[in-house]
């Protein structure tokens, strides 16, 4: 295949991602107003594709810098190595989304590419050397990134909750009917605010991605993103929430802790700040991680027992597990191209 023909194919893939990553973290940005009735699932699934294609033009590019540069060596970085990378990163989000896990696309995207780099390296240089193919210098993101994997839902949990207490104070004197009578009405800002959150961090690593792929192609020089990948980017993963996810749905809108729209509200305007704040200081985050984080603060403010902690302890390891597998899934991904290929 030829160069160009190798970077169609990856660039169709990394959008396959995108498309995939609206299509599995779509529970993020409707759960919460789907579960409280506010509008329909597909009144919600369109609300949030338009905000997520929307916030093309609301954000700057440096979370898709710091996909493409900061986990990775980037002179290690060949088309296949982003394939592989890919390859892990799609199969485990369909893997999750099938057992109905909201895990994040955003870290199976960075252990996939990290597992395809270590495999590379390991086909040049032999196993013990393939860590060698990551960036663990002082000024890589791993060790700012691994954090926020407990940082985005404290972040979502503690905004959320005092926002409740703010709520419950300005409205002591309110019915719960007449509260919920307001908060239907905000809850449309609030899931709006989500999705233009989700739409600007999660987009941004494919953008990365693709521009990875034109940098290793030698298609450019330096790693500027393009208008075309920004508006591809957006519109992939505002199609892939378009097409909904109700699996996950299921379990964030409902399963985790019952929902009212004051607590949706608060739960979606919580997630959103922590994720908005990432997105202007360009670091990956998990959306996902910000609003079950966000849910479970909400949840809490009544009484501990309100969470289903059970349900949330699956999610955390499914957490826990995502950069793992999916860099284990890459790993043998290469290996896989490198035999049959030659990659």
């Amino acid at each position: 295949m030829s160069t160009f023909g190798l970077a169609v194919l990856i660039i169709a893939i990394a959008l396959l991602f995108d498309y995939i990553n609206g299509f599995h973290d779509a529970a993020n940005s409707i759960a919460t107003i789907v579960a409280t009735r506010v509008l329909t699932p597909f009144q919600a699934v369109v609300w949030a594709a338009f905000f997520n294609f929307v916030a093309a033009f609301a954000f700057g590019t440096a979370v898709a810098k710091t996909i493409g540069r900061g986990f990775v060596e980037v002179s290690l970085v060949t088309p296949f190595v982003i394939m592989a990378g890919l390859a892990g990163a799609i199969l485990w989000d369909l893997i999750t989304w099938w057992l109905g896990l909201p895990t994040s696309s955003s870290h199976a995207l960075i252990g996939g590419y990290a597992g395809a780099a270590i495999a590379h390296v390991s086909v040049l240089r032999g196993v013990r050397h393939g860590f060698e193919g990551l960036n663990l210098s002082r000024t890589s993101e791993w060790s700012f990134t691994l954090k926020m994997i407990v940082g985005a839902p404290l972040i979502g949990l503690v905004s959320a909750y005092l926002l409740m207490v703010i709520v419950y104070w300005l409205f002591r004197n309110s019915t719960p009917s007449r509260m919920d009578r307001y908060f239907r009405k905000l809850q449309l800002l609030s899931a709006a605010a989500f999705s233009l959150a989700h739409g600007g961090n999660d987009a941004q690593k494919t953008m990365g991605i693709i521009t990875g792929v034109l940098v290793a192609s030698h298609y450019q020089k330096g790693f500027d993103v393009p208008i075309w990948v920004i508006l591809a980017a957006h519109a992939s993963i505002a199609l892939g929430t378009l097409s909904g996810g109700w699996r996950i749905v299921r379990t964030m809108g409902a399963r985790i802790t019952r929902l009212k729209p004051r607590s949706g509200f608060c739960a979606e305007t919580g997630a959103a700040t922590a994720v908005v704040l990432s997105t202007f200081i360009g670091t990956p985050v998990s959306t996902t991680h910000a609003i079950a984080g966000a849910i479970a603060g909400v949840g809490s403010i009544q009484r501990l027992k309100a969470v289903r902690w059970g349900i949330a302890t699956n999610i955390v390891w499914a957490w826990v597990l995502t950069i793992p597998a999916s860099a284990t899934i890459a790993f043998l991904s290469f290996y896989f191209l490198h035999f049959t290929i030659g990659a």
